[in-house]
């Protein structure tokens, strides 16, 4: 893989015929289905404010991995899964204006179908598509400056293996990296989230500004695919 180029990106919009939003997001072998859903209702700490929600839920699939992963049951949810989760609902809100939204609550679907590296960060590329789908039957023909999204949102991994900054890491690169990094970012260019940790090791501001400016170069490739695979439907 190279140290510069992101894994091979497939969109398929409108997966499923339930969900208003449904996008089937592939990075790599890395594939993630993405469903969002829209209630007229928000949590209760909301009621009267006029203001929306975005929330998230992430789940693997028993055999997305080589070895079958049990389900979660009766409301049990580990602590990666919890964390991953609320990672993609920050991400998600972190473009929307929740006061546009209007007393809505909308909340993304993330199931890992296979897992080879970066579910996390395909959960948050493939959930904006998603989000913006599902909301385009309330929004679609409004203008920029009155629709609830303000900006794009993707996510991508970088890391530090062999001694290298490397983009977009599948599993094998993942297990081996010294550095491991998760960013989220804007379209324009905005950090969301930046998650950076050394694997038995430890890393400088060199390290770091590569593996930021990698980051940089795969969210831009990222959106134009996100524009793209959208098309009349981008809202920005």
């Amino acid at each position: 893989m190279s140290t510069l180029k992101i894994r091979p990106v497939k969109i398929k919009r409108k997966f499923t015929k339930t969900s208003p939003g449904s996008v089937l997001y592939q990075c790599g072998d890395t594939i993630v289905l993405c469903t969002a859903s829209i209630e007229a209702k928000v949590p209760p700490w909301l009621v009267g404010s006029g203001k929306g929600w975005v929330t998230a839920e992430y789940n693997m699939l028993p055999h997305s991995t080589a070895q079958r992963k049990a389900r979660e049951r009766s409301g049990k949810v580990d602590g990666r899964t919890t964390e991953i989760q609320r990672l993609i609902g920050r991400s998600l809100r972190s473009i929307v204006d929740m006061e546009k939204l209007g007393e809505r609550m909308v909340t993304v679907d993330c199931d890992v179908l296979q897992a080879d590296g970066g579910t996390r960060t395909a959960s948050i590329t493939g959930g904006f598509i998603a989000l913006v789908d599902a909301l385009h039957s309330d929004f679609g023909r409004c203008a920029p400056d009155v629709h609830p999204i303000r900006d794009s949102v993707a996510a991508i991994s970088a890391g530090i293996v062999g001694g290298k900054p490397m983009l977009d890491l599948d599993y094998e690169h993942d297990v081996a990296a010294d550095v491991d990094m998760n960013i989220v970012m804007t379209g324009k260019g905005r950090f969301c989230e930046v998650q950076g940790t050394g694997e038995e090791a430890t890393f400088d501001d060199d390290d770091l500004a590569a593996l930021i400016k990698l980051a940089k170069g795969g969210i831009r490739q990222l959106t134009d695919l996100q524009r793209e695979a959208l098309g009349k439907h981008w809202p920005l």
